[in-house]
C-alpha cells in the first residue's frame, strides 16, 4: 500500500536512484492496488520521480506473480507479492526477484541491469 513503511522505502530509493536508471536507459514503474487518487497523494507527498500505476482490480499484477498466494507471519493469505521484474526492449522478461525486501533493493536492481546491459 502507498504510504507503508515499505512501499515508501522501496519508492524514495528508486526516486533516489532515478538519474542513475535513466543513463542505462531504464524506466521504473511501480505498480500497486491502490487507486490512482492515492497514488498521486503518495507521489506528492514524496515528491516521486518514479511512474506509479494503479491496479485495484487486479488485473495486471498477477501477470507478473505480484499478487496471489503469500505466506504472512506465517499464514497462507492472498495479497501483494513485493518483487521486481526487470523486462527487456523486445519485452521480454530479462530477470525477475520473485520476493524483495524494500531497503537497498534499487541498488540490487541497478546492478543486475548493469550486468544484463554488459556494464
Amino acid at each position: 500500500r502507498a504510504d507503508t513503511p515499505g512501499c515508501t522505502t522501496q519508492a524514495c530509493e528508486f526516486t533516489d536512484s532515478v538519474a542513475d536508471f535513466t543513463e542505462m536507459d531504464a524506466t521504473i514503474i511501480g505498480v500497486s492496488p491502490d487507486t490512482p487518487g492515492s497514488l498521486a497523494k503518495f507521489r506528492q507527498k514524496y515528491n516521486l520521480k518514479v511512474t506509479l500505476l494503479a491496479d485495484p482490480d487486479k488485473k495486471v499484477m498477477p501477470k507478473y506473480n505480484a499478487f496471489g498466494e503469500k505466506k504472512n507471519y506465517g499464514k497462507t493469505i492472498i495479497g501483494v507479492i513485493r518483487s521486481t521484474v526487470i523486462i527487456d526492449p523486445k519485452g521480454k522478461i530479462a530477470h525477475h526477484w520473485k520476493s524483495v525486501k524494500a531497503k537497498g533493493h534499487a541498488e540490487h536492481v541497478r546492478k543486475k541491469l548493469a550486468e544484463l546491459q554488459g556494464a
